[in-house]
């Protein structure tokens, strides 16, 4: 098991060796540490891995040892607290000043008839360190922000974009505390590789807020997905769902049993659930399984909902990793590691339970050509072909193809780009920087996406793919 500390250190010969130590004599391994005086005057990120109990006494030790001297320098921060408007909304902040001995330079607060007030306060403050833990526990009462500091405090730079960014985003996703900690580790792995190509981090930290606010712009009510219906006879019916951000979800009704094929992001939970239960009146009791056409993060997000669901050997692997190990096929690239991470806490993703998986395609080996057939599966009367490519898009990914009906299940390795909504374009514009590309081989899937029409052969095809409408081709 590995966890990351997110701790100080004193700064002084021996203060890295001291937390060495402390991990070793725990029979600890430290897997990664970030410590850059230009970036990080004192907080160090320590990432280890051991037995969970040997990680417990790790945060108690690194806890005693963990300090900073102080400079002796006083200054004047000038904070921001969004703060109810309500009778003793102020009481908790000014207890936490109190508790960490800020003296009061100024105040300013006027009710706006927003519900809030913007509380502004400057605080006389000598230890830049302590006034780094005052934020984390200020940010647990409300949002805060710092207007105005000293900015030849590295430490103080540190802390606040750290803390101000992943809070914006927990705030604006209703994320608690455990998810902001995890941000801020994440933020700070991305901050860290960054800085070592010697990469600019403005840019890429704008992207991932915009990904966060493309995701919360569409919650709620605001969440109107494209939906399309095709009845295509012999009792089969076809509905598909193009949320604003995400996969599509494409559903099969066929002789009273539905087949949902990719299940969209987790943090559209409840929004799917209600758009669901008005399509299909008896969702919660309905024979329904669902099929992944491979592990990525918007395809899987509500696979909770269903008693089975049939993917690729691959796909269960890396889906298996993830809840035993936290981690899947994408993050075992270290480029992409922190950026998926940040994906799945912004979309409330957790894997699902390993029983519920169901293999019908592949090995674990890799396909010997760009797509291959590797079985065949039924759904009701409905016989698929079943192929898989060898991971341009994300190994285990899947096509289905049924020739009676015509249809083809792509997932990624086809996406009809041209034939998205203005909001699916949009999010879609935040997917490279998310994960450095949507592709883990861009030149192989560019070779899968070629092969696919002689897979499918001659014919009128209505391809549905993992994002973007309905794509009828007629292939010669």
């Amino acid at each position: 098991m590995k966890k990351t500390y997110v701790t100080t250190m004193p700064d002084h010969v021996g203060a890295f060796l001291k937390a060495s130590r402390c991990m070793a004599s725990l029979g600890l391994n430290i897997t990664r540490a970030s410590y850059n005086k230009a970036i990080d005057t004192h907080t160090l990120f320590i990432e280890a891995e051991g037995e969970p109990d040997r990680l417990e006494l790790a945060t108690e030790e690194l806890r005693k040892i963990g300090y900073l001297q102080s400079s002796g320098k006083q200054s004047v921060l000038l904070v921001e607290f969004k703060l109810r408007d309500v009778p003793g909304s102020v009481s908790g902040v000014l207890e936490l000043i109190a508790r960490y001995n800020f003296n009061i330079s100024y105040l300013s607060s006027q009710e706006n008839g927003s519900g809030f007030q913007m509380f502004k306060m400057g605080l006389f403050v000598e230890k830049p360190q302590q006034f780094s833990h005052f934020l984390h526990a200020a940010s647990r009462l409300c949002p805060v922000r710092v207007l105005d500091y000293d900015k030849t405090e590295k430490i103080l730079d540190n802390s606040i974009f750290y803390i101000s960014f992943a809070s914006e985003l927990a705030e604006r996703m209703g994320l608690g505390e455990a998810s902001r900690t995890d941000l801020i580790i994440n933020s700070n792995l991305i901050m860290q590789m960054l800085d070592e190509r010697n990469e600019p981090f403005h840019k890429t930290f704008d992207y991932i807020r915009g990904f966060a606010e493309a995701l919360a712009d569409h919650r709620g009510t605001a969440f109107h997905p494209r939906i399309m219906e095709f009845p295509l006879g012999d009792d089969l019916h076809i509905t598909l769902i193009e949320p604003p951000c995400g996969s599509n979800i494409c559903i099969l009704r066929h002789q009273g049993m539905y087949l949902f094929v990719d299940t969209g992001y987790a943090c559209y939970r409840q929004e799917t659930l209600s758009l669901l239960r008005s399509l299909i009146p008896d969702f919660d009791t309905c024979r329904k399984a669902a099929l992944v056409t491979h592990a990525d993060v918007d395809h899987c997000g509500l696979l909770d909902l269903f008693p089975a669901v049939y993917l690729s050997w691959k796909s269960r692997e890396s889906l298996v990793m993830e809840r035993e190990a936290g981690g899947g096929f994408r993050e075992q690239n270290p480029l992409h590691a922190p950026y998926i991470r940040i994906c799945k806490i912004l979309t409330s993703y957790h894997p699902p339970r390993p029983e519920t998986l169901h293999v019908i395609s592949g090995t674990a080996e890799k396909p010997a050509h760009p797509i291959k057939r590797t079985g065949s599966w039924s759904f009701g009367d409905l016989d698929f072909e079943v192929y898989e490519g060898q991971g341009g898009h994300l190994p285990g990914e899947l096509v289905l193809v049924e020739r009676r009906h015509h249809l083809a299940f792509t997932g990624d390795i086809f996406i009809n780009i041209k034939e998205m909504t203005p909001e699916q374009t949009a999010y879609n514009h935040y997917a490279p920087y998310l994960m450095t590309s949507v592709d883990t081989d861009s030149v192989l899937c560019a070779q899968e996406r070629k092969v696919l029409p002689d897979i499918l052969g001659p014919g009128t095809w209505q391809i549905f793919s993992g994002h973007g409408q309905r794509k009828e081709l007629t292939l010669s």
